[in-house]
C-alpha cells in the first residue's frame, strides 16, 4: 500500500512543477478542437459528410504507436531502464504514463485526421 501513495505522490509533485506545460496543452488541445470542430462543421455541410470512422481508426492506431513507443523510451529518458522496473506497481506507473502518452496523441489527432479524411463514397 506504501508504493501506491508513494507513486500518487510523486506524480502529484511531478504535476505540480509540469503545471503550466500542462495548462498550456489543455489550452491548446481545447483551441485545435473548437477550430477543428467550427471547420468540420462548416466542411461536413459541403461535402455532405465526414469520415469519423476512418479518423478515429487513423487516430487510434497512431495513439497505440505512440503509447509502445513511449513505453519503451520512458525508462531511458529518465535516466533508468526497464530492468529497474521491480513491482508491479511500477510497470502499472509506466504503462499509465504511456497509456497518457498516448490518449494525448489521439486526442490532438482525431480533429484533424476527421478534417483530411474524405467521406466514403454512398
Amino acid at each position: 500500500m506504501y508504493e501506491i501513495w508513494l507513486m500518487l505522490n510523486i506524480v502529484w509533485e511531478i504535476l505540480l512543477t509540469a503545471r503550466p506545460l500542462v495548462l498550456v496543452l489543455v489550452l491548446v488541445l481545447v483551441l485545435v478542437l473548437l477550430i477543428c470542430i467550427g471547420v468540420l462543421a462548416a466542411t461536413a455541410m459541403a461535402r455532405g459528410g465526414s469520415d469519423w470512422r476512418g479518423a478515429l481508426r487513423t487516430a487510434l492506431v497512431v495513439a497505440l504507436v505512440v503509447a509502445m513507443l513511449s513505453f519503451l523510451a520512458m525508462p531511458s529518458l529518465t535516466r533508468s531502464s526497464l530492468g529497474e522496473l521491480k513491482y508491479w506497481v511500477d510497470w502499472l506507473a509506466l504503462a499509465g504514463v504511456a497509456a497518457g502518452f498516448g490518449a494525448a496523441a489521439a486526442a490532438l489527432l482525431l480533429p484533424l485526421t476527421a478534417l483530411l479524411k474524405r467521406p466514403a463514397d454512398r
